[in-house]
């Protein structure tokens, strides 16, 4: 029942319904009511959860997913949450495919498409490769129902590819609005560059954050050394959608300068923009370029998130999509003293990709969320 203090669930029903059929390849694709619906269905399933209630709204469905690169938190996310959605998850390495054999991203959404309800991917290590690939999969999916006639609807996620990454820059921004009230309109939140010596990261994460919080109002200030830009489409879109919505977007060369006085801090490593432009023509090179990206990351091992920087900021809150570097991205200090926020900001994103597959596929969604809550 609903009180004062266990108010109803706060869902836009028009908007959530908008949402049905529909698969989330990156952030931009959604306008901000769309994104709200998301976020709104992707905090009820949490408070749902958090009461302990069963929501097997997609019982005996299949929810596939394919990673072409290593995870650890986003295929646990993936299987929770088709789990708690009554699906049945199944997780596989990209390289057990055919796509190694020459079989197209159509050919394999057909094939995967006509038996599974649900497809995530991970294709992040090339950079133009990885949406490419999650368009093409959709189209073979998509031709391949039109070809039967079926209604039947297959939404793709996106688990990260070369230039976005949707579930964990949602499950950021919920992590965000929980710690600060709902609202991080006014919020200084530096994303920066920091050394790592292990790989050269994709530029999926701080894209994916820029092109999303800056719809909200906050103050966003993105920190690299030289030689490490992110895309233009990403920065133009951080521009334009702070502009909209009041707050503010500038870059900087210097950590320090983004660290003084934020609320949020995002330190986190990727690799030289015109290195990772190179591995797309140079495949057969791949070990000696990863070498180079790493003898020019080693020019900046200073970019470290420690207690030092830490005093410049107001307060702020640390952030990572993890796994971070310890001793090189942040100070194990530092990193002890959020862990238990850290693993808040991962837990996120199992509740964003309930919302993904059940705002797709679940009809009169909010409606069936409602009667959850309140008969709990």
């Amino acid at each position: 029942m609903s009180t004062q203090t266990d108010p109803r669930l706060s869902l836009d029903a028009d908007a959530i319904q908008a949402l049905l059929g529909r698969s989330l390849l990156k952030t931009p694709d959604y306008d901000t009511r769309a994104m709200g619906a998301l976020v709104s269905v992707a905090e009820a399933f949490a408070r749902l959860d958090a009461a302990g209630v069963k929501t097997p709204l997609l019982p005996a469905e299949l929810a596939y997913a394919v990673f072409f690169d290593n995870s650890t938190r986003t295929k646990s996310a993936w299987a929770g949450a088709a789990a708690r959605l009554g699906m049945q998850p199944v997780i596989v390495d990209g390289s057990s495919t055919q796509v190694a054999h020459g079989e197209t991203a159509e050919e394999t959404g057909a094939m995967l498409g006509m038996n599974a309800h649900a497809l995530g991917i991970r294709h992040d290590l090339i950079l133009g490769e990885g949406r490419a690939f999650l368009q093409d999969l959709k189209k073979g999916i998509d031709d391949y129902n039109a070809g039967l006639g079926t209604p039947r609807q297959v939404p793709v996620v996106n688990l990260q590819c070369d230039l976005d990454h949707p579930t964990q820059a949602i499950a950021d921004l919920m992590f965000l609005r929980e710690k600060f009230g709902g609202d991080i309109r006014g919020k200084k939140i530096a994303v920066s560059w920091a050394y790592s010596p292990s790989y050269a990261k994709p530029l999926s994460v701080p894209q994916g954050l820029i092109m999303l919080l800056s719809r909200y109002g906050a103050e966003l200030t993105l920190a690299q050394p030289e030689g490490y830009p992110l895309l233009d489409e990403s920065l133009d879109l951080a521009r334009a959608h702070s502009a909209a919505s009041g707050g503010s977007f500038r870059v900087t060369h210097d950590m320090d300068d983004a660290f003084r006085g934020a609320d949020v801090v995002y330190p986190k490593s990727w690799g030289p923009l015109t290195l990772m432009q190179e591995r797309v023509t140079n495949k057969d090179k791949l070990g000696e370029i990863e070498a180079r990206m790493l003898a020019q990351n080693a020019q900046f091992t200073d970019w470290i998130c420690d207690e030092r920087r830490m005093g410049l900021t107001h307060n702020a809150q640390y952030m990572h999509c993890l796994p971070a570097d310890i001793g090189a991205e942040v100070t194990a200090g530092v990193m002890d003293r959020f862990r238990f926020d850290l693993a808040r900001e991962a837990n996120q994103k199992l509740y964003v990709i309930m919302a993904m597959l059940a705002t797709a596929k679940v009809p009169g969604l909010a409606a069936q969320l409602e009667r959850l809550w309140e008969t709990r």
